[in-house]
């Protein structure tokens, strides 16, 4: 004859687990709608993802002399700027003097904490292809028209 206890004990876990499964029943139906729910929305931000990708407006583009097609959306990377004026051997001063601005705002762009205005990106993006020489001829020539203006005013 089987135990008092043991009976006891398998009675008690057939209840519990009875009890469980009544309450987790509403919980697990829960989930699943739920992760029915984040598919959704993954889905629908792929979809919206895709359609502001098609929409979006495509670069300026324009027809250099040479009938090549270029592209007229320039870009800034601070770390690209200081090696520029590096691999050029200029101060931040020199840097400052061909673009037009101060030798402070020269440092906080290579620094990120500042951006340069679109109107002076075409002015950093010249300096990009020239060499050590044409630097400092343009260098030159903007030190004579500040002297001389020096002079006059």
């Amino acid at each position: 004859m089987p135990d008092l206890s043991q009976v006891l004990k398998a009675e008690i876990q057939r209840l519990a687990r009875k009890e469980l499964k009544q309450q987790l029943e509403p919980l697990r139906k829960q989930i699943t709608q739920q992760r029915k729910d984040i598919a959704g929305l993954k889905k629908a931000r792929q979809v919206a993802v895709k359609q502001r990708a098609e929409t979006k407006p495509r670069p300026a583009k324009r027809e250099t002399a040479s009938g090549d097609v270029q592209d007229t959306r320039l870009r800034f990377r601070a770390k690209g700027f200081k090696s520029n004026r590096e691999r050029l051997g200029l101060s931040g001063q020199q840097m400052g003097v061909l673009i037009g601005v101060s030798t402070a705002t020269v440092y906080n762009w290579e620094q990120g904490k500042a951006s340069p205005r679109r109107s002076q990106l075409p002015t950093i993006a010249s300096l990009r292809g020239v060499g050590k020489r044409e630097v400092q001829a343009q260098l030159e020539t903007l030190g004579d028209t500040k002297t001389k203006a020096g002079r006059t005013g």
